[in-house]
Protein backbone atom coordinates (compact mmCIF):
# COMPACT_ATOMS: atom_id res chain seq x y z
CA UNK A 1 0.00 0.00 0.00
CA UNK A 2 0.96 3.66 -0.26
CA UNK A 3 3.84 4.38 2.14
CA UNK A 4 2.58 7.63 3.67
CA UNK A 5 -1.13 6.59 3.82
CA UNK A 6 -2.17 10.21 3.26
CA UNK A 7 -5.64 10.68 1.83
CA UNK A 8 -5.67 12.73 -1.36
CA UNK A 9 -8.44 14.53 -3.23
CA UNK A 10 -8.67 16.19 -6.62
CA UNK A 11 -10.95 16.97 -9.53
CA UNK A 12 -10.66 14.09 -12.03
CA UNK A 13 -12.61 15.73 -14.84
CA UNK A 14 -11.55 18.82 -16.75
CA UNK A 15 -11.64 22.20 -15.00
CA UNK A 16 -14.51 24.39 -16.16
CA UNK A 17 -18.26 24.45 -16.64
CA UNK A 18 -19.98 21.18 -17.55
CA UNK A 19 -22.93 18.94 -16.85
CA UNK A 20 -21.07 16.64 -14.44
CA UNK A 21 -17.76 16.80 -12.60
CA UNK A 22 -16.05 13.94 -10.76
CA UNK A 23 -14.09 14.48 -7.55
CA UNK A 24 -11.95 11.55 -6.42
CA UNK A 25 -10.77 10.90 -2.85
CA UNK A 26 -8.27 8.09 -2.22
CA UNK A 27 -6.66 6.82 0.96
CA UNK A 28 -7.33 5.41 4.41
CA UNK A 29 -9.66 8.27 5.42
CA UNK A 30 -11.68 8.35 2.18
CA UNK A 31 -14.85 6.78 3.58
CA UNK A 32 -14.51 8.71 6.86
CA UNK A 33 -14.35 12.01 4.98
CA UNK A 34 -17.21 11.00 2.70
CA UNK A 35 -19.31 10.12 5.76
CA UNK A 36 -19.11 13.76 6.83
CA UNK A 37 -19.76 15.14 3.35
CA UNK A 38 -22.52 12.98 1.88
CA UNK A 39 -26.11 12.47 3.01
CA UNK A 40 -27.74 9.70 0.94
CA UNK A 41 -31.49 9.69 0.40
CA UNK A 42 -31.48 6.21 1.88
CA UNK A 43 -30.41 6.26 5.52
CA UNK A 44 -27.21 4.26 5.16
CA UNK A 45 -23.61 4.92 6.24
CA UNK A 46 -21.05 5.42 3.48
CA UNK A 47 -18.89 2.63 4.92
CA UNK A 48 -21.85 0.29 4.41
CA UNK A 49 -22.38 1.26 0.77
CA UNK A 50 -22.40 -1.60 -1.68
CA UNK A 51 -19.14 -1.11 -3.60
CA UNK A 52 -19.32 0.18 -7.19
CA UNK A 53 -22.96 1.25 -6.77
CA UNK A 54 -24.12 4.84 -7.19
CA UNK A 55 -25.99 6.42 -4.26
CA UNK A 56 -28.00 9.63 -4.71
CA UNK A 57 -27.88 12.34 -2.09
CA UNK A 58 -26.53 15.72 -0.97
CA UNK A 59 -22.82 16.53 -1.23
CA UNK A 60 -21.53 19.11 1.23
CA UNK A 61 -19.33 21.88 -0.10
CA UNK A 62 -17.74 24.73 1.84
CA UNK A 63 -20.80 26.82 2.72
CA UNK A 64 -23.28 25.09 0.35
CA UNK A 65 -24.73 21.75 -0.71
CA UNK A 66 -25.09 20.12 -4.12
CA UNK A 67 -27.37 17.27 -5.16
CA UNK A 68 -25.37 14.50 -6.79
CA UNK A 69 -24.10 10.94 -6.45
CA UNK A 70 -21.46 9.04 -4.51
CA UNK A 71 -19.77 5.70 -5.23
CA UNK A 72 -17.44 3.69 -2.98
CA UNK A 73 -14.58 1.63 -4.45
CA UNK A 74 -13.40 -0.54 -1.59
CA UNK A 75 -9.71 -1.48 -1.28
CA UNK A 76 -8.01 -3.36 -2.78
CA UNK A 77 -10.46 -3.50 -5.70
CA UNK A 78 -10.11 0.11 -6.81
CA UNK A 79 -8.02 2.00 -9.34
CA UNK A 80 -5.40 3.00 -6.76
CA UNK A 81 -5.68 -0.15 -4.65
CA UNK A 82 -6.84 2.03 -1.73
CA UNK A 83 -10.31 3.00 -0.53
CA UNK A 84 -11.63 5.43 -3.15
CA UNK A 85 -14.69 7.67 -2.99
CA UNK A 86 -16.00 9.49 -6.05
CA UNK A 87 -18.46 12.39 -5.85
CA UNK A 88 -20.35 13.05 -9.09
CA UNK A 89 -21.50 16.65 -8.73
CA UNK A 90 -22.68 19.38 -11.08
CA UNK A 91 -19.87 20.77 -13.19
CA UNK A 92 -18.76 24.26 -12.31
CA UNK A 93 -15.67 25.97 -10.96
CA UNK A 94 -17.26 27.25 -7.73
CA UNK A 95 -19.02 23.93 -7.02
CA UNK A 96 -15.96 21.71 -7.45
CA UNK A 97 -13.69 24.17 -5.67
CA UNK A 98 -16.07 24.28 -2.68
CA UNK A 99 -16.42 20.50 -2.44
CA UNK A 100 -12.66 20.04 -2.60
CA UNK A 101 -12.14 22.72 0.03
CA UNK A 102 -14.52 20.82 2.32
CA UNK A 103 -12.61 17.56 1.73
CA UNK A 104 -9.31 19.28 2.53
CA UNK A 105 -10.74 20.69 5.76
CA UNK A 106 -11.68 17.16 6.84
CA UNK A 107 -8.19 15.69 6.42
CA UNK A 108 -7.49 15.14 2.74
CA UNK A 109 -4.69 16.95 0.92
CA UNK A 110 -4.52 18.06 -2.73
CA UNK A 111 -3.27 15.27 -5.01
CA UNK A 112 -0.06 15.80 -6.94
CA UNK A 113 0.26 15.35 -10.72
CA UNK A 114 -0.39 11.72 -11.64
CA UNK A 115 -0.58 10.67 -8.00
CA UNK A 116 -3.64 8.43 -8.38
CA UNK A 117 -1.97 6.45 -11.17
CA UNK A 118 1.34 6.42 -9.30
CA UNK A 119 -0.40 4.89 -6.29
CA UNK A 120 -1.96 2.30 -8.61
CA UNK A 121 1.57 1.40 -9.75
CA UNK A 122 3.07 1.36 -6.26
CA UNK A 123 0.19 -0.78 -5.00
CA UNK A 124 0.67 -3.34 -7.78
CA UNK A 125 -2.51 -2.51 -9.68
CA UNK A 126 -0.69 -1.49 -12.87
CA UNK A 127 2.75 -1.96 -14.40
CA UNK A 128 4.84 1.08 -15.28
CA UNK A 129 4.29 0.49 -19.00
CA UNK A 130 0.53 0.28 -18.40
CA UNK A 131 0.68 3.69 -16.71
CA UNK A 132 2.53 5.05 -19.75
CA UNK A 133 -0.17 3.60 -21.98
CA UNK A 134 -2.82 5.42 -19.96
CA UNK A 135 -1.20 8.83 -20.36
CA UNK A 136 -0.62 8.07 -24.06
CA UNK A 137 -4.33 7.38 -24.46
CA UNK A 138 -5.27 10.58 -22.62
CA UNK A 139 -2.95 12.64 -24.83
CA UNK A 140 -3.88 10.87 -28.08
CA UNK A 141 -4.79 12.89 -31.13
CA UNK A 142 -5.37 10.04 -33.59
CA UNK A 143 -6.96 6.60 -33.67
CA UNK A 144 -3.52 5.01 -34.01
CA UNK A 145 -2.26 6.73 -30.85
CA UNK A 146 -5.31 5.56 -28.89
CA UNK A 147 -4.82 1.96 -30.00
CA UNK A 148 -1.09 1.99 -29.30
CA UNK A 149 -1.70 3.44 -25.84
CA UNK A 150 -4.39 0.85 -25.18
CA UNK A 151 -1.93 -1.93 -26.07
CA UNK A 152 0.34 -0.71 -23.27
CA UNK A 153 -2.52 0.02 -20.88
CA UNK A 154 -3.90 -3.51 -21.19
CA UNK A 155 -0.49 -4.92 -20.10
CA UNK A 156 0.23 -6.65 -23.42
CA UNK A 157 3.83 -5.45 -23.58
CA UNK A 158 4.36 -6.31 -19.91
CA UNK A 159 3.02 -9.83 -20.55
CA UNK A 160 5.46 -10.29 -23.45
CA UNK A 161 8.35 -9.01 -21.34
CA UNK A 162 7.49 -11.29 -18.42
CA UNK A 163 7.44 -14.29 -20.77
CA UNK A 164 10.95 -13.36 -21.95
CA UNK A 165 12.10 -12.94 -18.36
CA UNK A 166 10.76 -16.43 -17.62
CA UNK A 167 13.01 -17.88 -20.37
CA UNK A 168 16.01 -16.05 -18.91
CA UNK A 169 15.14 -17.31 -15.42
CA UNK A 170 14.93 -20.85 -16.82
CA UNK A 171 18.47 -20.57 -18.21
CA UNK A 172 19.70 -18.94 -15.00
CA UNK A 173 18.37 -21.80 -12.90
CA UNK A 174 20.70 -24.26 -14.65
CA UNK A 175 23.67 -21.88 -14.46
CA UNK A 176 23.15 -21.06 -10.78
CA UNK A 177 22.87 -24.78 -10.05
CA UNK A 178 26.15 -25.31 -11.92
CA UNK A 179 27.83 -22.63 -9.81
CA UNK A 180 26.48 -24.09 -6.56
CA UNK A 181 27.14 -27.73 -7.46
CA UNK A 182 30.11 -27.80 -9.88
CA UNK A 183 30.67 -31.51 -9.35
CA UNK A 184 27.22 -32.37 -10.78
CA UNK A 185 27.99 -31.15 -14.36
CA UNK A 186 24.56 -29.48 -14.49
CA UNK A 187 25.55 -26.91 -17.13
CA UNK A 188 27.47 -29.36 -19.31
CA UNK A 189 24.56 -31.80 -19.34
CA UNK A 190 22.01 -29.10 -20.11
CA UNK A 191 24.04 -26.76 -22.36
CA UNK A 192 21.61 -27.18 -25.28
CA UNK A 193 18.63 -26.31 -23.08
CA UNK A 194 20.39 -23.19 -21.78
CA UNK A 195 21.33 -22.01 -25.28
CA UNK A 196 17.78 -22.63 -26.54
CA UNK A 197 16.30 -20.58 -23.69
CA UNK A 198 18.70 -17.68 -24.37
CA UNK A 199 17.98 -17.84 -28.12
CA UNK A 200 14.24 -17.92 -27.49
CA UNK A 201 14.45 -14.83 -25.28
CA UNK A 202 16.66 -12.96 -27.75
CA UNK A 203 14.41 -13.83 -30.71
CA UNK A 204 11.33 -12.59 -28.83
CA UNK A 205 13.03 -9.26 -28.03
CA UNK A 206 14.11 -8.88 -31.67
CA UNK A 207 10.50 -9.32 -32.81
CA UNK A 208 9.34 -6.59 -30.43
CA UNK A 209 12.14 -4.24 -31.52
CA UNK A 210 11.03 -4.59 -35.16
CA UNK A 211 7.77 -2.86 -34.23
CA UNK A 212 9.45 0.35 -33.09
CA UNK A 213 9.74 2.06 -36.49
CA UNK A 214 6.01 2.06 -37.18
CA UNK A 215 5.28 2.42 -33.47
CA UNK A 216 7.23 5.69 -33.46
CA UNK A 217 5.14 6.91 -36.40
CA UNK A 218 1.93 6.09 -34.52
CA UNK A 219 3.12 7.77 -31.30
CA UNK A 220 4.82 10.88 -32.68
CA UNK A 221 2.98 11.38 -35.95
CA UNK A 222 4.49 12.17 -39.35
CA UNK A 223 6.19 15.51 -39.93
CA UNK A 224 5.47 16.87 -43.41
CA UNK A 225 6.99 20.05 -44.80
CA UNK A 226 5.57 21.94 -47.79
CA UNK A 227 8.48 23.39 -49.73
CA UNK A 228 8.84 25.42 -52.89
CA UNK A 229 9.42 28.85 -54.32
CA UNK A 230 6.85 31.60 -53.64
CA UNK A 231 3.42 31.45 -55.27
CA UNK A 232 3.39 27.74 -56.11
CA UNK A 233 0.33 27.32 -53.88
CA UNK A 234 1.81 25.77 -50.72
CA UNK A 235 -0.55 27.66 -48.42
CA UNK A 236 -3.54 26.73 -50.58
CA UNK A 237 -2.51 23.07 -50.41
CA UNK A 238 -2.24 23.30 -46.60
CA UNK A 239 -5.69 24.86 -46.35
CA UNK A 240 -7.20 22.25 -48.68
CA UNK A 241 -5.64 19.35 -46.71
CA UNK A 242 -6.84 20.83 -43.41
CA UNK A 243 -10.25 21.62 -44.90
CA UNK A 244 -10.18 25.13 -43.43
CA UNK A 245 -8.24 28.37 -43.98
CA UNK A 246 -5.19 28.19 -41.70
CA UNK A 247 -2.61 29.95 -43.88
CA UNK A 248 -2.97 33.33 -45.61
CA UNK A 249 -3.28 32.93 -49.37
CA UNK A 250 -2.21 35.80 -51.63
CA UNK A 251 -0.83 36.36 -55.11
CA UNK A 252 1.85 38.55 -53.52
CA UNK A 253 5.15 36.67 -53.36
CA UNK A 254 6.54 36.10 -49.86
CA UNK A 255 3.22 36.17 -47.97
CA UNK A 256 4.25 33.23 -45.77
CA UNK A 257 7.21 34.41 -43.69
CA UNK A 258 7.11 31.88 -40.88
CA UNK A 259 6.17 28.21 -40.48
CA UNK A 260 2.40 27.64 -40.34
CA UNK A 261 1.34 24.27 -38.91
CA UNK A 262 -1.78 22.12 -38.94
CA UNK A 263 -2.65 18.47 -38.37
CA UNK A 264 -4.74 15.90 -40.20
CA UNK A 265 -5.57 12.24 -39.65
CA UNK A 266 -4.92 9.86 -42.53
CA UNK A 267 -6.01 6.26 -41.92
CA UNK A 268 -5.63 6.71 -38.16
CA UNK A 269 -2.13 8.26 -38.34
CA UNK A 270 -1.49 11.87 -37.35
CA UNK A 271 0.26 14.02 -39.97
CA UNK A 272 1.78 17.32 -38.81
CA UNK A 273 1.88 19.67 -41.81
CA UNK A 274 4.23 22.66 -41.95
CA UNK A 275 3.73 25.32 -44.59
CA UNK A 276 7.02 27.15 -45.03
CA UNK A 277 8.19 30.43 -46.52
CA UNK A 278 8.78 30.39 -50.25
CA UNK A 279 12.44 29.75 -50.98
CA UNK A 280 13.89 32.31 -53.41
CA UNK A 281 16.77 34.64 -54.07
CA UNK A 282 16.52 38.37 -53.34
CA UNK A 283 14.27 38.06 -50.31
CA UNK A 284 14.17 40.86 -47.71
CA UNK A 285 15.62 40.42 -44.23
CA UNK A 286 12.42 39.15 -42.58
CA UNK A 287 11.72 36.78 -45.45
CA UNK A 288 15.28 35.43 -45.21
CA UNK A 289 14.62 34.40 -41.60
CA UNK A 290 11.52 32.53 -42.78
CA UNK A 291 13.54 30.80 -45.50
CA UNK A 292 16.15 29.67 -42.97
CA UNK A 293 13.38 28.24 -40.80
CA UNK A 294 11.95 26.50 -43.86
CA UNK A 295 15.27 24.76 -44.44
CA UNK A 296 15.43 23.62 -40.80
CA UNK A 297 11.92 22.21 -41.05
CA UNK A 298 12.86 20.52 -44.32
CA UNK A 299 15.78 18.68 -42.70
CA UNK A 300 13.72 17.49 -39.73
CA UNK A 301 10.72 16.27 -41.77
CA UNK A 302 9.71 12.68 -42.37
CA UNK A 303 8.27 13.62 -45.76
CA UNK A 304 8.84 16.72 -47.92
CA UNK A 305 6.11 17.90 -50.29
CA UNK A 306 8.05 19.79 -52.94
CA UNK A 307 5.46 22.01 -54.61
CA UNK A 308 5.93 23.23 -58.20
CA UNK A 309 3.69 25.43 -60.36
CA UNK A 310 2.36 22.79 -62.73
CA UNK A 311 1.10 25.36 -65.21
CA UNK A 312 4.55 26.76 -65.95
CA UNK A 313 8.02 25.45 -66.89
CA UNK A 314 10.60 24.95 -64.12
CA UNK A 315 12.53 28.00 -62.98
CA UNK A 316 16.06 28.28 -61.62
CA UNK A 317 14.64 28.53 -58.08
CA UNK A 318 12.68 25.30 -58.67
CA UNK A 319 15.88 23.59 -59.79
CA UNK A 320 17.71 24.69 -56.63
CA UNK A 321 14.95 23.35 -54.38
CA UNK A 322 14.88 20.06 -56.28
CA UNK A 323 18.62 19.77 -55.81
CA UNK A 324 18.43 20.58 -52.08
CA UNK A 325 15.76 17.92 -51.47
CA UNK A 326 17.20 15.22 -53.74
CA UNK A 327 18.37 12.96 -50.90
CA UNK A 328 15.26 13.42 -48.77
CA UNK A 329 12.05 11.39 -48.55
CA UNK A 330 10.02 13.60 -50.85
CA UNK A 331 6.95 13.80 -53.07
CA UNK A 332 7.11 16.06 -56.12
CA UNK A 333 3.79 17.87 -56.54
CA UNK A 334 2.66 19.90 -59.54
CA UNK A 335 -0.06 22.30 -58.37
CA UNK A 336 -2.32 24.64 -60.40
CA UNK A 337 -3.06 22.13 -63.14
CA UNK A 338 -6.44 23.87 -63.43
CA UNK A 339 -4.49 26.77 -65.00
CA UNK A 340 -2.63 24.60 -67.51
CA UNK A 341 -0.32 21.60 -67.68
CA UNK A 342 3.38 22.18 -68.35
CA UNK A 343 3.96 18.39 -68.34
CA UNK A 344 6.45 18.44 -65.46
CA UNK A 345 8.04 15.17 -64.38
CA UNK A 346 6.44 14.81 -60.93
CA UNK A 347 4.88 12.19 -58.64
CA UNK A 348 1.41 13.72 -58.65
CA UNK A 349 -0.50 16.58 -60.30
CA UNK A 350 -3.13 18.43 -58.24
CA UNK A 351 -5.27 21.53 -58.04
CA UNK A 352 -5.58 23.20 -54.65
CA UNK A 353 -8.33 25.38 -56.14
CA UNK A 354 -10.63 22.51 -57.19
CA UNK A 355 -9.36 19.74 -54.89
CA UNK A 356 -8.45 17.52 -57.84
CA UNK A 357 -6.37 14.47 -56.84
CA UNK A 358 -6.19 15.43 -53.15
CA UNK A 359 -7.36 12.00 -51.97
CA UNK A 360 -4.59 10.50 -54.08
CA UNK A 361 -2.14 12.96 -52.49
CA UNK A 362 -3.20 11.84 -49.01
CA UNK A 363 -2.75 8.19 -49.98
CA UNK A 364 0.69 8.99 -51.36
CA UNK A 365 1.66 10.79 -48.13
CA UNK A 366 0.55 7.76 -46.10
CA UNK A 367 2.46 5.32 -48.32
CA UNK A 368 5.60 7.46 -48.34
CA UNK A 369 5.61 7.85 -44.57
CA UNK A 370 4.46 4.38 -43.49
CA UNK A 371 5.91 2.18 -46.23
CA UNK A 372 2.60 0.40 -46.68
CA UNK A 373 -0.51 -0.05 -44.61
CA UNK A 374 -0.09 -0.10 -40.84
CA UNK A 375 -2.35 -2.59 -39.08
CA UNK A 376 -3.61 -0.49 -36.17
CA UNK A 377 -4.90 -3.67 -34.56
CA UNK A 378 -1.33 -4.92 -34.15
CA UNK A 379 1.05 -4.58 -31.22
CA UNK A 380 3.60 -1.78 -31.46
CA UNK A 381 6.59 -0.54 -29.52
CA UNK A 382 6.00 3.20 -29.18
CA UNK A 383 8.07 4.41 -26.22
CA UNK A 384 11.75 5.26 -26.73
CA UNK A 385 12.41 4.28 -23.11
CA UNK A 386 11.13 0.78 -23.79
CA UNK A 387 13.13 0.56 -27.02
CA UNK A 388 16.39 1.49 -25.29
CA UNK A 389 15.86 -1.01 -22.46
CA UNK A 390 14.92 -3.83 -24.83
CA UNK A 391 17.82 -3.04 -27.17
CA UNK A 392 20.31 -3.26 -24.31
CA UNK A 393 18.82 -6.55 -23.13
CA UNK A 394 18.98 -7.90 -26.69
CA UNK A 395 22.66 -6.98 -27.09
CA UNK A 396 23.56 -8.61 -23.76
CA UNK A 397 21.74 -11.84 -24.64
CA UNK A 398 23.47 -12.02 -28.02
CA UNK A 399 26.81 -11.61 -26.24
CA UNK A 400 25.88 -14.26 -23.65
CA UNK A 401 24.94 -16.73 -26.37
CA UNK A 402 28.01 -16.12 -28.54
CA UNK A 403 30.44 -16.35 -25.61
CA UNK A 404 28.70 -19.08 -23.66
CA UNK A 405 31.50 -21.62 -24.10
CA UNK A 406 34.32 -19.15 -23.45
CA UNK A 407 32.83 -17.32 -20.45
CA UNK A 408 32.82 -18.52 -16.86
CA UNK A 409 29.45 -19.46 -15.42
CA UNK A 410 29.61 -16.37 -13.22
CA UNK A 411 30.01 -14.06 -16.23
CA UNK A 412 27.14 -15.71 -18.09
CA UNK A 413 24.95 -15.47 -15.00
CA UNK A 414 25.82 -11.77 -14.68
CA UNK A 415 24.89 -11.16 -18.33
CA UNK A 416 21.55 -12.91 -17.94
CA UNK A 417 20.70 -11.09 -14.71
CA UNK A 418 21.61 -7.74 -16.30
CA UNK A 419 19.38 -8.50 -19.30
CA UNK A 420 16.57 -9.48 -16.92
CA UNK A 421 16.97 -6.17 -15.09
CA UNK A 422 16.80 -4.15 -18.33
CA UNK A 423 13.56 -5.93 -19.18
CA UNK A 424 12.31 -5.08 -15.70
CA UNK A 425 12.68 -1.39 -16.51
CA UNK A 426 9.82 -1.76 -19.00
CA UNK A 427 7.34 -3.14 -16.46
CA UNK A 428 8.76 -1.07 -13.61
CA UNK A 429 10.17 -3.97 -11.57
CA UNK A 430 13.68 -2.54 -11.74
CA UNK A 431 13.01 1.07 -12.81
CA UNK A 432 14.74 3.66 -10.66
CA UNK A 433 12.96 6.49 -8.87
CA UNK A 434 14.01 9.14 -11.40
CA UNK A 435 12.39 7.18 -14.26
CA UNK A 436 9.20 6.68 -12.25
CA UNK A 437 8.97 10.36 -11.26
CA UNK A 438 9.60 11.49 -14.84
CA UNK A 439 6.78 9.31 -16.15
CA UNK A 440 4.18 10.47 -13.63
CA UNK A 441 5.17 14.09 -14.10
CA UNK A 442 3.58 13.85 -17.56
CA UNK A 443 0.15 13.35 -15.95
CA UNK A 444 -2.18 16.14 -14.90
CA UNK A 445 -3.65 16.51 -11.40
CA UNK A 446 -6.60 14.17 -10.88
CA UNK A 447 -5.25 11.27 -12.96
Amino acid sequence: MNADNETIAALSTAVGVGGVAVIRISGDKASEIAEQMFKPLKKIAVKDFEPYKMYVGEIAGEGFGDFGMCVYFKAPNSFTGEDVIEFHCHGGIAITRGILKKAYSLGARPANKGEYTKRAFLNGKMSLSSCEGLIDMINSESVGEVKAGYYLYREKLTASVKAIQADITYALAYIDAGIDYPEEDVVEDNADEIIKAIEKAEAAISEILKRYGKGRIIKQGVKVSLLGRPNTGKSSILNRLLDYDKAIVSSVAGTTRDVVEGEIDINGIRFILSDTAGIRQGADEIEKVGIERAKKVMNSSDVCLVVLDGSKPLTGEDAEILKDTEGLNRILVANKIDEGDASLNVDIKISALTGQNFEELKNMLYEKACGGEIDLGGDFLTEERHYVALKKADEILINAKENFSANTLELTALDLKTAWDYLGEVSGETANENIIDEIFDKFCVGK
